[in-house]
Formats: structure tokens, sequence, C-alpha cells
């Protein structure tokens, strides 16, 4: 492994740490910053596995932030309904990503991971996010582990729609869940805990399906990745839910328009 794929791992993981979690695209980051910036791999095919299971170092700063409450939610489920409901919520909104994520892998990662889909759905997201942001909406759920089990089922659903570079996963749960009464704060916890299995299960399916063609050189370049990714998904998640309580995701969406704009930009001039 040599140093400058050793710093393009770096930087690329605390990219992905500190966008995963915020309506934003992690993915949709990393691959503009991979064709803009010279941050790939040389191979095309492992730039995106890269893309893929660096994640997993994030997936693991979530569950540490989290692991006192998941372990009594998990102890507490054998008799208490409301643990049960919320587990068995968490399975049913994962499941369509599930499902539509393994039938069209080869089509995502083949057609829909490009940089003029990431940009436009940059923008188009980033003006979604304001309006909703800005509708006087009813909040009458303001814990996330309690809402209506078909409510994290049509909570998984809009999550699919992330499947586009650049929509944002995050963003997509956030913004169904607002749409279904939950509060900022609720909605953004939930995109927390149904990125475990979400990202968890990617990160399997493509190591899975990529793990024969991955050199040694290419585990040790991944291992940066998930190290600074850890770091920086950690960082986030500790502070991401009181600022969205005061601030809204205002600042978020204005990103997204700005980073798509520049991109645009950038691929009408250099292509």
């Amino acid at each position: 492994m040599d140093m400058i794929a050793a710093f393009k791992a770096a930087i690329l993981g605390l990219l992905e740490g500190f966008t995963e979690y915020l309506p934003v695209s992690s993915t949709g980051h990393l691959l503009l910053a991979e064709h803009f910036l010279n941050l790939d791999f040389g191979s095309e095919d492992f730039s995106k596995t890269f893309v893929v299971l660096v994640q997993f170092g994030s997936i693991l700063a979530l569950v540490g932030y989290y692991f006192r409450r998941l372990l009594n939610i998990a102890l507490a489920a054998r008799h208490d309904r409301d643990a049960r409901n919320f587990i068995i919520g968490v399975l049913v909104a994962f499941l369509p990503a599930a499902i539509i994520g393994a039938a069209l892998h080869s089509f995502i990662k083949g057609v829909l991971f490009n940089p003029l889909i990431v940009c436009i759905a940059l923008i188009v997201g980033g003006f979604v996010l304001l309006v909703v942001d800005e509708m006087k909406l009813p909040q009458n759920r303001d814990d996330a582990t309690r809402f209506p089990l078909s409510m994290y089922f049509k909570i998984g659903l809009v999550q699919c729609v992330a499947m586009i570079p650049g929509v944002s996963r995050s963003g997509a749960t956030i913004v169904g869940a607002m749409l279904m009464g939950a509060s900022k704060r609720a909605a953004a916890e939930f995109s927390f805990f149904l990125a475990m299995p979400t990202m968890a299960g990617a990160f399997a399916y493509d190591l899975y399906k990529n793990y024969k063609f991955l050199t040694a050189s290419d585990y040790g370049v991944i291992g940066i990745g998930f190290v600074t990714a850890f770091i920086s998904g950690y960082i986030v998640v500790s502070g991401l839910l009181n600022y969205v309580t005061k601030h809204g995701f205002k600042p978020f969406a204005w990103w997204r328009i700005a980073v798509g704009s520049a991109g645009l930009a950038a691929l009408l001039v250099w292509g």
C-alpha cells in the first residue's frame, strides 16, 4: 500500500464519517470527491466498492454511541411490548431496501454511480429538504422507538429512494418520518437506528460480491478509511440531534444545493 493511496483513503474516510448521518448524501460526496479531486484508486470497480465498505466504520461509531441504549432495549424485549415493537419496526423498515438493493445491485453501481446523477439528486433533495423544513407539520411522534409498525414500514419504503446516489439515506428517512408526524429530533434519531441494519447489509453484500477480487493492499486502504470514518462519524452522531432540534435542516439543504450546483458547473467545464 503506497502513501498516496493511504492519504486518499484517510480523506475519503473522514468525508464518509462527517456526511453519513447528515442529510447530504455521503455516497454522493465520496463519488464527487473521487471524480473531481482525483481521490479515486485507479480502478473504478474498487473505488465504488471502497465507497460501500468504508461505511462500516460509521456503523460501528453509531453502535458505539448507542450501545447502552440498544442493549437496554434488547434486554427489555422479553417483557416490554414497546421494545419488541421497535425491534420489529426497524427490521420491517429495513426489508424494502434489502430486497431492492440486492435485486438492483449491479444496476445501481453500474449506472447510477454517476457524477451527473449525484449533482441533480443533491440539488433536488436540497430543495425538498428546504420545503419540508418550512412546513408546519404535526409533530405528535417524539420518540423514535415508539412509532407504529405501519409508520416504520412506510419510512422503509421512502428510504428506497436513496438507492439513487446523491439522494441521501438519512435525508430520505428524515423527510419521510417528518411527513408522517415525527419531530425533527425523532426523525433524525430513527434515521440513525435504521442506518445500522441498512448499512451493515450493504457492507456485507458488497463484501460478499467482491472479496475475491480484493488484495492485501486493498484491505489496508479500506482499513484506513474505516478508522477515519469511525472517528468522524462518532463526532457527528454525538452532536447532530441537539443541532437539528435547535436549527432544523436548512443549513444542510443549502449545502446540498451549493455542492450539486458546483458539481454541475464543473461537469460543464471539465466533463
